[in-house]
């Protein structure tokens, strides 16, 4: 592998870890010099031992130096904290708009699927100069998405999502693999990003097989499961309408709340009991085994097209 590949700041936030990393090596490197030094003059001056009596009580000393020492690595720590604290947060903190990209990783491979629909596995095509938003999930073990191109790396979980976002500000091809040991082939779980220019990825996209997007695929699957039956304004089995519901606060049965986000919508399709809404029967079935991890992006990706429908509709 190149070393390039990981020397290139690809993103705003690689060129942020770049020059944090920049300013601990200037400082760890001053502080192995003066050690050094020190080490070097007392052994120079003192290595023939002392005629200073042993048996007598040295003279109390000043603790200025003491305290001079230790209170400068106090706040040297306190700050280079505050400045690695705030880029961590600002990276963990994804814009409102972004192109969202669904991750899924398994023993031993990538997959990911773009909101037109576009599927690829052990490579990612993204636009440059745009933000994009990595909605993960693992299909097995503990896996991690590592970009050094972009100084990314973040754990994807079993049975729950995490994110990540960037925005990169360089085309080219770039290497990602995985950073968790993860089984027998982990070191060959790897693939190549593609940072386009936003023209070229529409061009792409467009050049993709022809296919719904996500949220029709998981239009047809929700009809297909059945959900419409319950689900739908109008119907006869007393369920909660899914219209707006994405990412708004849902009251729970057990008099708890949560937000309707990507984790909540998955829970109540896998685990029902532990998310029904106040008000309904317990009568929503364990879709466990019967939809994999794509098809929950995809019915995801459908009941948030709801909402966005209806604040479109709102405005209007």
């Amino acid at each position: 592998m190149n070393i390039s590949q990981f020397t290139t700041e690809a993103s705003d936030y690689a060129v942020k870890v770049d020059h944090l990393f920049y300013l601990e090596s200037i400082i760890s490197g001053l502080v192995v010099l003066l050690v050094s030094g020190l080490i070097i003059v007392f052994f120079a001056l003192y290595y023939r031992g002392s005629s200073t009596p042993r048996g007598e009580v040295p003279e109390r000393k000043s603790h200025e130096i003491e305290i001079g020492w230790t209170v400068a690595t106090l706040f040297s720590f306190l700050f280079l904290f505050w400045w690695a604290a705030s880029d961590q947060l600002t990276a963990l903190a994804p814009p409102k708009q972004a192109l969202e990209i669904h991750v899924v990783a398994k023993q031993w491979m990538w997959r990911f699927q773009h909101p037109s629909g576009a599927r690829e596995i052990d490579e990612l095509h993204v636009p440059a100069h745009t933000n994009v938003r990595l909605a993960m999930t693992s299909q097995d073990v503990i896996h991690d998405l590592y970009l050094p191109a972009l100084r990314l790396k973040q754990d994807i979980l079993p049975d729950r999502y995490t994110y990540e976002w960037f925005n990169a500000t360089k085309t080219g091809i770039f290497h990602f693999t995985c950073a968790e040991f993860c089984g027998t082939d982990h070191s060959i779980m790897a693939g190549s990003l593609v940072i386009m220019t936003p023209e070229d990825y529409a061009r792409w996209t467009a050049a993709q097989p022809e296919g719904d997007d996500l949220a029709h695929q998981g239009k047809a699957l929700f009809h297909s499961l059945g959900c419409s039956g319950c689900h739908t304004p109008g119907s006869s089995v007393h369920a909660p309408d899914l219209h707006g519901v994405y990412g708004h606060v849902v009251h729970l049965s057990d008099g708890s709340t949560r937000v309707a986000d990507e984790a909540y919508l998955r829970d109540c399709m896998l685990l029902p009991d532990t998310t029904r809404v106040a008000g309904f029967p317990p009568i929503m079935p364990n879709f466990t085994g019967a939809v994999d991890e794509g098809q929950i992006f995809e019915l995801v990706a459908y009941i948030k097209s709801l909402s966005a429908d209806q604040d479109a509709g709102a405005q209007e």
